[in-house]
């Protein structure tokens, strides 16, 4: 019988690229996204791959949108195997020039999005006693950045609450969490933070802007290692899905690794922390 993957945020770049190697596996494959006008770039991959999916709409902003989406692939397949919470956005301004709705929306997007699908898929897996959620966070969910400390908070809340479903959720249900921590990745989800960002006012004439300049030259001349593409992040995300041991947490590259290790090199899988938590809290020795 085919396992089941529901995939967000798959109208571009990453989500596009799980979706198809997850269908190519073998799986049966809902990919969806909040605004479906924008399927054709789905599609056409689909197409040339030689994989079938369904396509279906899913907002991570609006609990309803979630729950519907949920509710009706279940009802189709009988249960959910595999939640990849994919959709996501960037966010580059600094804490002084975001408004309240900016920082309220990255939150939203990035973090209670993963939380909404989260929820909705949780009561099928657990009566199952089965299912892997895995939440695409980043280097900046282990490492803050410049001028992207809402986008870092965003996914540090990511990477935290994984961690603490993975504590007690997978030791009692049998449902895995894994956090994926790409660097760059080549797709449009830079070029669309941005977009946002001139969209938005762009960058303000003060204190900031030569510290900005800077980040922005260094990010536009690329720093060796750091960028991958959607198809090679995809590789390391549908090997997480398919071990039988998944890690709670894994970079995607050399360069993600390396930048990261400062924080991670005494436990680079996250099991031991989650073996230590599971020990202090729940042993009942």
């Amino acid at each position: 019988m085919k396992k089941v993957a529901l995939v967000t945020g798959a109208s571009t770049g990453l989500g596009i690229s799980i979706s198809i190697q997850l269908a190519a596996k073998g799986y049966a494959v809902y990919a969806t996204m909040r605004n479906l006008e924008k399927k054709s770039q789905l599609q056409e991959a689909a197409e040339t791959a030689g994989v079938s999916l369904e396509i279906k709409q899913l907002d991570v902003q609006d609990t309803a949108s979630v729950d519907r989406c949920v509710s009706e692939i279940v009802n189709i397949e009988g249960s959910i195997d595999v939640l990849v919470n994919n959709a996501g956005s960037g966010f580059i301004r600094s804490t002084e020039q975001a408004t309240e709705e900016d920082i309220q929306w990255v939150m939203d997007v990035n973090f209670m999005g993963v939380v909404r699908c989260t929820k909705a898929v949780m009561p099928h897996m657990r009566k199952q006693r089965s299912g892997h959620i895995v939440n695409i966070s980043s280097v900046g969910g282990l490492v803050g950045q410049p001028f992207n400390e809402i986008y870092c908070a965003a996914k540090f809340a990511v990477e935290g609450y994984t961690e603490s479903m993975a504590s007690y959720i997978q030791p009692s249900f049998n449902i895995n969490f894994t956090a994926v921590e790409p660097g760059g990745i080549s797709s449009d989800f830079a070029t669309n933070a941005l977009k946002h960002f001139e969209g938005t006012g762009g960058m303000a004439d003060d204190e900031y802007r030569p510290i900005l300049e800077t980040y922005l030259g260094s990010a536009s001349r690329g720093i060796e290692g750091l960028y991958q593409t959607s198809d090679q992040v995809a590789e390391v995300v549908v090997k997480c899905i398919e071990s039988p041991e998944p890690p709670v947490r894994t970079r995607t590259s050399e360069w993600s690794n390396t930048f990261c290790e400062l924080k991670t090199q005494s436990d680079p899988t996250g099991k031991i922390q989650q073996a230590r938590v599971i020990e202090s809290f729940l042993s009942r020795g």
